[in-house]
């Protein structure tokens, strides 16, 4: 998705084929006002995105980069052979702030040098 406001984190684990992307909707105030995700592997690695996507709603940026994934394993009470899906979700997060940060720098970029962006 090009559209400036969405941020977007695909990853991975290819030694079990788990595989999760989160999309984050940000507002001019750098707040989180939406989430989706989608999640391909075990109910362990669905469950960690379900609930790395709730908890980063209504935060902003810098929050949402302080959440770690023993946190959400805690929550989830994941067993210790299930924690790189928690892992997983940490590092959606990151990744999904991380596009949000460079299409802002690009759109920034492109309306200083007179350009417009197409959402």
């Amino acid at each position: 998705m090009n559209d400036p406001k969405v941020g977007t984190g695909l990853v991975g684990a290819p030694s079990c084929g788990d595989l999760m992307s989160l999309q984050i909707k940000v507002d001019d105030s750098g707040q989180i006002v939406d989430t989706r995700f989608e999640a391909f592997g075990c109910g362990s690695d669905i469950a960690s995105s379900s609930v790395a996507s709730e908890w980063i709603k209504g935060k902003t940026l810098e929050e949402v980069l302080t959440i770690k994934n023993a946190e959400i394993a805690k929550h989830l009470r994941l067993p210790p052979v299930k924690l790189h899906c928690s892992m997983l979700a940490e590092d959606a997060i990151k990744s999904a702030v991380r596009d949000y940060k460079e299409k802002q720098s690009k759109a920034n970029n492109a309306a200083a040098a007179g350009e417009t962006i197409k959402a």
